[in-house]
């Protein structure tokens, strides 16, 4: 991890005053099972959690997955990062405990009362836990410091901008050299919660005249590449490629980012701070536990980065099997703890605001 990148991952944490001391709010330790372990686990627990989704938090996963199972050594964590919508199925059908996903449970698709009939005595709840921003990734090279609008992009990704020299571009970068090279735009092929928020930030910002989803609209074209894995390389080795991943695998490829215009046309930096701005304006629109979250992807406010997407645990508020219980509710305990946010603060993530762990951690605590 770059330097830079440490200081700017670091700085949130002050923003979100997320320390674990200096408060009389004792809810870092809501939930936790009794233990000595900083984890948030119990050596008399053991057993597999198997879960799958998003591949976008595929790196704090693993980061998790170690911490929880160091302190909980009779307890294996799998973790399928078959994408969001893969995730939120196998959630459905009881394949796994809980799923990954960067975006709640789709109403309109009906997803909220397949899920709540999964988990049978109960209902089904998203979880919010972690902020992955969305970095406009791309390989031109001798082009540094791009900047983007979101008409530009909604342009690119719909196939109507095709060279880099385009006009639009150079509007939005008046003093960049811009090469003729043809733009090579990708895609996720697979269902993605990272496709659907990229393209709720078009929709709300550009002219782009398709429903956002999960699923890439066909008529805009493009190239393809499944997982949050595959973007990132085949950005990497084609010249003249754009694409769209989420933060830490932009710098774990060391990808160059754009900076992107907010609604107030000021052009932003991507770090977890400038997207921490976003998250702190959302609003809770679940009701009780269930901390669905609707975010301002327009937002005017100063220094804000406008492309953000919270990543959600879903599970059953009550409903789990008895075995899959005690062991999901205390790995989120620990997800949810001050150990578990700034465990990400070197991953290229963000911790969630104090004002919404809280929440969290309150929800986290009520599954039964």
């Amino acid at each position: 991890m770059k330097y830079a990148g440490r200081l700017a991952a670091a700085a949130i944490i002050g923003v979100f005053s997320l320390a674990a001391c200096g408060t009389d709010d004792n809810s870092g330790d809501t939930g936790a099972p009794t233990t000595a372990s900083s984890a948030g686990g119990s050596s008399s627990l053991s057993g597999t959690i198997n879960a799958a989704g998003s591949s976008a938090q595929a790196n704090a996963m693993d980061e998790w997955k170690k911490g929880f199972q160091s302190a909980n050594t009779g307890v294996s964590v799998n973790y399928n990062p078959a994408g969001s919508g893969a995730g939120v199925q196998s959630f459905i059908q009881g394949t796994v405990a809980f799923a990954g996903s960067d975006s709640a449970l789709n109403d309109e698709k009906g997803e909220p009362a397949q899920a709540d009939a999964r988990c049978k005595t109960g209902k089904a709840i998203n979880l919010p836990m972690v902020i992955g921003p969305v970095a406009v990734v791309y390989n031109v090279p001798g082009v540094d410091g791009l900047q983007l609008s979101p008409k530009t992009i909604g342009g690119i990704f719909n196939s109507k901008i095709t060279k880099w020299d385009d006009p639009a571009i150079k509007a939005d970068n008046p003093n960049a050299t811009l090469p003729s090279t043809a733009i090579q735009a990708f895609h996720r092929s697979d269902e993605s919660g990272t496709s659907d928020n990229f393209t709720k930030f078009l929709k709300a910002t550009a002219d782009w005249p398709y429903e956002p989803g999960k699923a890439w609209p066909a008529e805009a074209k493009g190239q393809g590449a499944k997982g949050s894995d595959q973007i990132a390389a085949s950005v990497k080795s084609t010249e003249g490629a754009i694409s769209y991943v989420e933060l830490s695998f932009a710098e774990n490829s060391s990808l160059q980012k754009a900076k992107v215009a907010n609604g107030s046309g000021e052009f932003v930096e991507l770090t977890p701070e400038s997207a921490g701005k976003t998250v702190e304006a959302a609003q809770v629109a679940g009701t009780g536990n269930d901390l669905k979250l609707k975010i301002d992807y327009a937002t005017s406010a100063a220094g804000a980065y406008p492309i953000v997407l919270v990543t959600y645990e879903i599970t059953c508020e009550k409903g789990l099997s008895a075995t899959d219980l005690p062991l999901v509710k205390s790995f989120l305990t620990y997800t949810a703890s001050d150990a578990g946010q700034q465990s990400l603060t070197g991953l290229g993530y963000a911790p969630l605001p104090a004002s919404l762990i809280s929440k969290v951690r309150t929800a986290v605590e009520a599954i039964s």
